[in-house]
């Protein structure tokens, strides 16, 4: 299964574009979902109020798959602003590829390009006031996050490890390779998510990371 193609191709009815920003999506923070009784599956999209124009683009992007507008709903803690795709069989081939009883995997056929990562960034990217830029995969299985790893390496040349946040590990964009990553999403990251790029600072400078012992990284993690 192939995601990284010609953006202005299209495969049925869903573009390769329209691809990338799902599987961009589902690395993040959108899901993928089946009825019981249903035979095709939705993708659900789900962020805080204040991501709203962040919403509101995907829904631009994708509104040929959707029927009705982007919503706001309250709950106890938050509000979040959210839609929902028709059911189409293309999502369905997706979710058999990210899903496992119910719950999400890493296709191993998974490929990525520039827009699917910059997607990923601003669904579920952070930066911290030292410029480290984790991408939150908490989620996935430690097996998943190391597929991960080397798909960075091997079809963007980013090199990242993992690193342990409290109980789980996330992935972190070495140093080295962030003037790489930075070029690569600075062109696909829309006005609203800027912020998030203008935390990083690359110096010239930078040290090269070679220490796979790193305090709280995984021994051998590295990719």
């Amino acid at each position: 299964m192939c995601y990284n193609g010609h953006m202005g191709n299209t495969v049925g009815s869903l573009s390769q574009r329209q691809k990338s920003i799902l599987i961009g999506s589902l690395l993040g923070d959108a899901y993928l979902r089946k009825m019981p009784g249903r035979s095709d599956a939705f993708f659900e999209f789900n962020h805080s109020y204040k991501a709203k124009d962040y919403v509101d683009w995907k829904y631009q992007e994708l509104k040929n798959f959707v029927k009705s507008k982007p919503k706001k709903r309250a709950y106890s803690n938050r509000e979040a602003y959210r839609f929902f795709t028709v059911q189409r069989p293309e999502f369905t081939k997706i979710y058999e590829s990210f899903y496992r009883d119910s719950r999400k995997v890493i296709d191993r056929d998974l490929q990525l390009n520039a827009l699917a990562l910059a997607v990923w960034f601003m669904d579920d990217g952070s930066v911290t006031s030292k410029s480290d830029v984790y991408l939150n995969t908490q989620q996935f299985s430690m097996k998943d996050q190391k597929f991960l790893l080397h798909v960075l390496r091997r079809d963007l040349g980013i090199r990242a490890r993992l690193n342990k946040d409290k109980k789980y590990y996330r992935i972190r964009i070495l140093k080295e390779s962030l003037p790489t990553f930075v070029s690569l999403v600075r062109r696909h990251v829309i006005d609203s998510m800027r912020y998030k790029l203008d935390k990083i600072t690359i110096f010239d400078d930078d040290p090269v990371e070679t220490s796979r012992n790193k305090r709280g990284s995984t021994p051998n993690a590295e990719c």
